[in-house]
């Protein structure tokens, strides 16, 4: 049994951080249920410029395995009676509107809350549910632009450059799920849900602990390092003969161990170096010092010698190069995912692995409102609607 079975969530969300967080708690067990609007379901479904052999964009299909599709129109009152007998049956609920909307669609927390007072009830927004600038809409661009995190991203003097992952959007799910399961956690103590209120502002200020250590400690805002490193040197891609690759003297020990696979021992009396203090502070001269050494080996051969010296480094892969390593493979972190339409896909495994209960795929991503009349008859026969709701509700 996985950790979270018996648990169940419903998902009112859509793109990418609510519907990452929900597919995380279906992952590990729970009963997610996907409410999406009638027709046109969550707007990720005709997304991306490209599809694969259905109508479901590869972006809606990675973010919503195991989960069951049901589409209600929660501007009407028959919707949304039988969205408040699901709440009934719920542990969580996950949204991820403009604060204010959900109030707006009959479906707030104080409303939920009082007809289910167990309910952990999370919001996912651009700017969380209060300040003033929860009413802006929130992207994950803007997350990054506003956080600061846009500011200290790329090569110094260069136009701003967002993160390659969208940090904001993923990391709030991230945030979400850890607020979820700490309320369902705190729930067996006092036996109410509460509200977790997410958001991709705070979740991309969040991940900024070097940054703002930096502003503080020197009184100076972070400025762009390229692939450098703020606490450490040499943290950093550098160029080989026939390309770049990284690598990390990140204390004493490795920046020595370094020197002796480089064949540099000259640098380590030199005053600029010393100490990773004063390498950091000196880190462009450092660099530049040690360019024509770099420049004499192959990216192979710098990192097969300094992982014989023990020192971390790595040639810079692609994602097709990196998803097709061997490591990938024996992680399984690329899995095959039977669909009814697509015939199979190819998705990114478990990034987090259970040594007693590992996760599997019990649903592929749902057919827009694929499970509605299995799931209208499961609150039939709990006495939740009536049969002659189901009836009304069923649509061909």
């Amino acid at each position: 049994m996985l950790p979270l079975a018996g648990i169940r969530v419903l998902d009112v969300s859509q793109v990418m951080a609510g519907p990452f967080c929900c597919m995380l708690l279906g992952d590990m067990g729970a009963d997610v249920i996907k409410i999406e609007p009638p027709k046109v379901g969550d707007q990720t479904r005709r997304s991306m410029g490209f599809r694969l052999k259905g109508d479901d964009s590869p972006g809606f299909l990675a973010l919503n395995r195991n989960k069951r599709s049901i589409s209600l129109d929660l501007k009407t009152d028959a919707d949304r009676e039988i969205l408040y007998a699901l709440v009934r049956t719920a542990d969580v609920l996950v949204e991820n509107g403009r604060p204010g909307v959900a109030a707006r669609l009959g479906m707030g927390y104080e409303t939920l809350r009082a007809i289910n007072p167990r309910l952990v009830y999370a919001s996912i927004s651009g700017f969380g549910q209060s300040g003033p600038w929860a009413q802006r809409p929130g992207f994950d661009l803007i997350a990054q632009a506003m956080s600061g995190v846009l500011s200290a991203t790329g090569l110094p003097g260069s136009e701003p450059v967002k993160t390659g992952v969208p940090v904001g959007d993923l990391g709030a799910a991230l945030f979400a799920v850890y607020g979820i399961l700490s309320a369902l956690v705190g729930r067996q103590t006092s036996g109410e849900g509460q509200m977790v209120d997410a958001s991709l502002f705070e979740a991309a200020l969040g991940l900024s602990i070097w940054e703002t250590t930096e502003l503080w400690g020197t009184g100076r805002s972070p400025q762009p390092l390229g692939t450098a490193n703020r606490m450490s040197a040499p943290y950093q891609a550098v160029q080989a003969s026939d390309g770049y690759f990284v690598f990390g003297a990140a204390n004493q020990k490795l920046w020595l161990s370094f020197l002796e696979a480089a064949d540099r021992l000259d640098l380590e009396h030199d005053p600029r170096f010393a100490t990773n203090s004063d390498r950091v502070a000196n880190q462009a001269a450092l660099i530049a010092s040690l360019h024509p050494t770099f420049a004499r080996r192959t990216v192979a051969e710098w990192v097969d010698d300094l992982l014989a010296k023990g020192v971390p480094a790595g040639p810079i892969y692609d994602y097709g190069q990196a998803l097709a390593s061997e490591h990938v493979g024996a992680r399984h972190m690329v899995q095959d995912i039977a669909h009814p339409v697509e015939g199979s896909f190819k998705a990114l495994g478990f990034p987090v692995k259970l040594s007693d209960t590992p996760q599997e795929v019990r649903y592929p991503p749902p057919l827009l409102d694929e499970h509605r009349e299995e799931i209208l008859a499961e609150l039939v026969e709990r006495g939740l609607i009536g049969s002659h709701q189901m009836e009304d509700a069923t649509r061909t």
